[in-house]
């Protein structure tokens, strides 16, 4: 499902270039799930950004499904996204004149794969099926949060990059939402890439990585 060969990446500097990920190489099947952990600033982060081809590699080829990103221009980019990926960042990103119902909604809309009826069954399964017709401004940081995956999963998207996804959420909650997509991804053969520096989180995954000195080795819990 996704492919990263010898990723390079570097960030410039007053000091000069700042390497990043040097020589990464990540695959996962669909139907696996994958953490990712690391420090902060080891490049967990741009390799997810990477991934969803919102920033481009300086060497190296990321694959989604045997294609080669980089030989799609950026609205081949923007659709492969819309329609086969389910992104959530730290940021909620959600619209604010939108309801809950409708932000959750959305995703699927321009993905061509609105279900009334899994939208309803996220909100009731994100604790959020009560507030369906209140605004972001209205919800609470860990509600939002909640509401931003439940977005990204109304779609059914076939490869699910996560943030820590679970970072503003109390442990009840998160354990709540993880299971929610670990469901997705044994129940639709969904892939799933989550960064996260919780061994707690990353624990009940398929395999766990570990970002050192921008590059991957395998991870013990």
């Amino acid at each position: 499902m996704l492919e990263l060969r010898r990723i390079r990446k570097s960030y410039p500097t007053p000091q000069g270039l700042l390497p990043v990920l040097q020589g990464v190489d990540l695959r996962l099947a669909a139907g696996e799930s994958l953490a990712l952990m690391g420090e902060s600033g080891s490049g967990k982060s741009t390799l997810l950004h990477l991934a969803a081809g919102l920033d481009t590699p300086d060497d190296g080829e990321v694959r989604l499904d045997d294609q080669p990103l980089s030989a799609l221009d950026e609205p081949a980019r923007a659709r492969l996204r819309r329609e086969r990926l389910g992104l959530v960042f730290q940021q909620y990103h959600l619209v604010p004149s939108l309801t809950a119902a409708d932000n959750l909604r959305l995703q699927a809309r321009l993905a061509g794969r609105e279900d009334a009826a899994w939208s309803r069954e996220l909100l009731e399964r994100l604790g959020l099926a009560g507030m369906a017709g209140r605004y972001p401004e209205q919800l609470s940081g860990g509600q939002q949060q909640r509401l931003a995956i439940g977005r990204a999963l109304a779609a059914r998207p076939a490869l699910l990059l996560a943030d820590e996804p679970t970072g503003n959420l109390d442990e009840n909650s998160a354990d709540e939402v993880l299971a929610l997509l670990l469901a997705l991804v044994r129940d639709r053969g969904c892939a799933l890439l989550m960064v996260t520096h919780s061994p707690r989180v990353a624990a009940p995954l398929d395999r766990c990585l570990r970002l050192r000195h921008g590059r991957i080795a395998e991870a013990s819990l």
